[in-house]
């Protein structure tokens, strides 16, 4: 199961995850500033983080969806017993632009974590990328880390 906490001003149009709205794998939730989010049991992504390993197969990941600019408060609004990762570096295939606030070097798009995540727990699917303009090119990027 993969939870997705997406921040109520992420623009649905430009969301990498928007695709998978249905998808029984996924459940989509809205924060709000405010709310809290239980995240017991979970293993949440973020940078700098240990890396995600064979011991987190299983797990349910939550994933928070936004703008970097938003992030750290949806972070602070969790709360219970959960686990953070991160991801091996990867390039991302997104073309960003941040006028407002910077991008990590390492951040990804959330469709790209999400798949990337799936791929080293080894629950590959590559029709998770199937909406995704970018996805040839990342899933090149992935190619060249499993090498």
């Amino acid at each position: 199961m993969i939870r997705v906490l997406r921040h109520y001003k992420e623009r649905r149009n430009k969301c990498t995850l928007q695709p998978l709205v249905g998808d029984a794998r996924f459940q989509f939730h809205t924060w709000r500033p405010g709310h809290t989010t239980d995240a017991t049991g979970t293993v949440v992504l973020e940078i700098d983080a240990p890396l995600l390993s064979e011991d987190d197969v299983g797990a349910p990941l939550l994933i928070l969806d936004s703008t970097w600019r938003y992030l750290p408060a949806m972070r602070a609004s969790l709360c219970g017993e959960f686990t953070t990762r991160s991801l091996p570096p990867v390039a991302t295939a997104y073309p960003r632009l941040a006028r407002l606030s910077a991008n990590p070097g390492d951040g990804l798009a959330s469709i790209e974590a999400v798949y990337f995540a799936l791929r080293l727990l080894g629950q590959r699917d590559d029709a998770l990328l199937d909406h995704y303009h970018w996805k040839a090119a990342f899933l090149q990027h992935c190619d060249a880390v499993d090498a």
